[in-house]
């Protein structure tokens, strides 16, 4: 086990390492400086040069690019040439928000795709698998913005139960916080548990036609049972395979979520620091996206030995 997690996080930190230079690298080959982006087309070469002495932006790459890795390791992102206030609280701020929509939309869409799933492959040639089967093709192709937007037509200015848009912190009331996450979860999970759906129910046809489960179902155990207690841990590996990946493109697409209900999370920054021409702040966004990603796929990576523990004997 201690050989396999090593293995692992020396892939992560090596990606990490490499995704760092390719994203500080596209900022430098923008066209024209950071300096003169910030500062607008109608900077002088006078200002755009003091800028640019301000915040060293007229050293060589390869310095600016240490100084940046290692304020990030000692979590300061920079300093915004437009606001001129420090990026790491924003960036701190608005992946927070995104995080508990995210990992809570992911949790939601498990907990519907996994017994639905099941049933659809037990019952996959009677009505309710059919049922099943139709309900989660509709749900993959309506995108989650669509979802968001008829959710806030229905229970927001239809019911009126719920807020249409904004955040309320967990410290400022788990009520106000329960209602403002219901509608931006709601839009995300259901258009993932259709997704996880499909995978689960070909996860669970594949291993009900393995020799383990027939045995079982020989030794007197029903199909459910059989499935319950000895098929759905050798299903999991492949779906949780998907919700990983699922989970990190959630966590680079939630932007679009973010910007239907008006949410302050990581996504709606980085709108906000493109509109503004902020580069500083895009780049430093791009990189805590690419690492939230690469700590999620860590952590999958960590459940499989636990799910099955021929995963880490042949690591």
């Amino acid at each position: 086990m201690p050989g396999f997690l090593l293995n692992r996080a020396l892939q992560y930190l090596l990606t990490a390492a490499a995704a760092s230079v390719i994203v500080f690298a596209l900022m430098q080959l923008l066209p024209g400086s950071a300096a003169q982006v910030a500062l607008g087309t109608e900077a002088t070469p006078e200002a755009v040069r003091a800028l640019e002495a301000q915040y060293g932006l007229d050293r060589p790459w390869p310095v600016r690019y240490f100084e940046w890795v290692g304020g990030m390791l000692h979590r300061d992102f920079g300093t915004s040439y437009v606001t001129g206030a420090p990026i790491a609280p924003v960036i701190a701020n608005g992946i927070q928000v995104t995080l508990i929509v995210v990992i809570a939309s992911i949790a939601v869409a498990l907990a519907l795709a996994v017994p639905l799933g099941a049933l659809a492959a037990l019952y996959r040639s009677r009505p309710l698998g059919a049922v099943i089967g139709a309900a989660s093709q509709v749900g993959i192709a309506v995108p989650s913005f669509l979802a968001g937007i008829l959710l806030v037509m229905v229970f927001a200015l239809g019911l009126r139960v719920l807020p249409a848009s904004g955040w309320a912190a967990p410290i400022e009331g788990l009520g106000a916080f329960a209602s403002h996450l219901v509608l931006p979860v709601t839009a995300l999970a259901l258009v993932q548990a259709a997704i996880l759906t499909r995978y689960v129910r070909s996860a669970v046809l594949e291993v009900m036609g393995r020799d383990f489960l027939r045995t079982a179902r020989a030794a007197g155990r029903t199909r459910t049972g059989a499935l319950v207690r000895h098929g759905l841990r050798s299903a999991a590996i492949p779906v949780v395979t998907v919700a990983g990946v699922q989970l990190a493109a959630l966590l680079v697409g939630a932007v679009v979520v973010e910007q239907v209900f008006v949410l302050p999370g990581i996504g709606s920054e980085l709108v906000r620091a493109v509109s503004n021409r902020d580069l500083v702040t895009v780049q430093g966004i791009v990189m805590v996206l690419v690492l939230a990603v690469l700590v999620l796929n860590f952590i999958v990576d960590l459940l499989y030995p636990v799910i099955d523990p021929r995963v880490r004997r042949g690591a």
